[in-house]
């Protein structure tokens, strides 16, 4: 059965002056009922995760000052949301929601999170809209349990996951990889194991071609028992803030691609939506849908 991770909490309350549509987060769910891809039945809701889990992959007295709403104010501007215990809740219960997300792939081979994807989040920092590391926590969580022991973590956001390298940045049992659009956010990168930087208004054939030299290698390369997959569709010509110019069949090519072979390896794979920012929000409900509808379609849900 596909598991698919959502809160209520994911659509926070966040106003005008901020650029992030928290709407999508309760469309999704609603397009994919509306058209028959899942049941209500296959959505769980995750539940505010541990101060102790939290430090799996943060610094503790960060995850600390964040639980508390005491972050210096300059840390505060950097994550671009005004700090408040509701959103500080909504972070934690995502961080869950990916969690047991992981827990569920391994039993049915992928699941998703509505939300999640959080990879500007270091380990004693939050930044672009990011507080937690959903992903990161997730992947330490599956190491400590001894539920994995080599995970790979595919970023094909179009901002580069500098949270995520970071946290990994000394870490053997992770192979982190970014595709990410050269001169956009964040400006100071990190390095993650692998970074492929690509130029302003790249276009489908290019974007899916060296996804397609890269991504397969990794597989025999780093040999992972587990993939964290993070989806985003601000690749898409439409988006406001991408700068690349992929189509909406470019984006499903590049997501049925990571999913076959996630597939052929037969490694698990956790999926998180990561960002999207299209004037029109039916572009990035149409092509987050579009990543569930492979799935259904690839592992015969």
């Amino acid at each position: 059965m596909l598991k698919i991770a959502f809160h209520p909490e994911y659509i926070h309350p966040v106003r005008a002056g901020h650029r992030f549509p928290m709407e999508k987060y309760e469309l999704i769910p609603l397009q994919l009922l509306h058209e028959g891809v899942v049941k209500t039945e296959n959505f769980f809701e995750p539940v505010l995760v541990s101060f102790e889990i939290a430090c799996l992959a943060h610094d503790p007295d960060y995850v600390q000052a964040l639980f508390d709403l005491t972050l210096d104010p300059r840390m505060v501007r950097r994550i671009g949301f005004p700090l408040t215990g509701s959103l500080v809740d909504r972070e934690r219960y995502l961080v869950d929601g990916t969690i047991k997300s992981a827990l569920y792939a391994q039993q049915y081979g992928i699941s998703f999170n509505v939300a999640g994807g959080t990879h500007h989040a270091g380990y004693d920092f939050g930044e672009g809209f990011c507080l937690l590391n959903d992903q990161a926590v997730a992947a330490r969580y599956l190491l400590k349990n001894k539920l994995a022991r080599k995970i790979l973590i595919i970023d094909l956001d179009v901002h580069q996951g500098n949270g995520t390298a970071h946290i990994f940045q000394d870490d053997q049992d992770v192979y982190t990889f970014s595709i990410h659009g050269d001169k956009n956010f964040p400006f100071i990168k990190e390095s993650s194991d692998l970074d492929l930087p690509v130029s302003d208004g790249i276009t489908d054939d290019v974007y899916l071609q060296l996804l397609s030299q890269h991504l397969p290698n990794l597989f025999n390369k780093v040999k992972p028992d587990f993939v964290f997959y993070q989806a985003g569709v601000d690749i898409l010509a439409t988006d406001k803030l991408g700068k690349l110019k992929l189509s909406p069949a470019g984006c499903r090519l590049r997501d049925e691609f990571v999913l076959l072979n996630c597939l052929q390896y037969q490694v698990p794979v956790q999926v998180c939506m990561g960002g999207g920012y299209s004037l029109h929000i039916k572009d990035i409900v149409n092509a987050h849908c579009e990543t569930f509808k492979i799935a259904v379609d690839l592992y015969n849900f």
